[in-house]
């Protein structure tokens, strides 16, 4: 019997790594078609063989649901960039900011990601993080190692220390940095430092 071909639709095709919003990089594994309500519907079947889960997406909702190819080498090299940030953090409730990082990971948007590793991200001389602060955290590194690891073809465990690496080349965070700011805020207002 012949070797499986590969099957190709809407520029996706069989074996190809994507990105689902939702549940980050799985494989298109095969083309299915199922008839559901008399309706003949042709299925992307996607393996996430890290989460044990296949998901099949119709082929006519994969626009609609954010499924994308992976991205680019420069797009990765873009979102290493993005951690070495200083960390954007608002000043609302952590119930606001925490289904805002939420629904930045479940973007698919590897910046975004790369964004919420950043703004989550606690070095050793940092207060530490709450349980929900982690939870996010380890999810957006998760999500962005895995993107990374098939796109630079190196392991997860790789990726994540590529990751760590350029956290590190960010600006100080933690009691220095706010020392800086202190002095920063001394030196406009020296009225305010001559009488302290």
């Amino acid at each position: 019997m012949a070797a499986k071909k590969t099957v190709q639709r809407q520029g996706f095709k069989t074996n190809e790594f994507v990105v689902y919003p939702s549940h980050g990089v799985g494989q298109i594994v095969d083309i299915e078609e199922q008839e559901v309500a008399g309706f003949s519907l042709e299925l992307f079947v996607i393996d996430f063989a890290k989460d044990k889960m296949k998901l099949r997406v119709p082929i006519s909702k994969i626009e609609s649901v954010g499924m994308r190819k992976l991205s680019d080498e420069a797009l990765v090299k873009k979102s290493l960039k993005t951690v070495q940030g200083r960390a954007r953090i608002k000043r609302t409730m952590w119930s606001r900011r925490a289904q805002e990082y939420d629904a930045k990971i479940n973007s698919g948007d590897l910046i975004q990601i790369a964004e919420v590793v950043r703004d989550l991200f606690r070095s050793e001389n940092q207060p530490e993080q709450s349980y929900s602060e982690r939870q996010l955290y380890e999810a957006a590194l998760e999500r962005m190692a895995r993107e990374i690891s098939v796109v630079n073809k190196i392991s997860e465990t790789e990726a994540v220390n590529e990751i760590e690496a350029n956290l590190a080349l960010g600006p100080r965070r933690g009691p220095k940095e706010e020392e800086e700011e202190v002095a920063d805020n001394a030196t406009e207002e020296p009225a305010a430092e001559a009488a302290a």
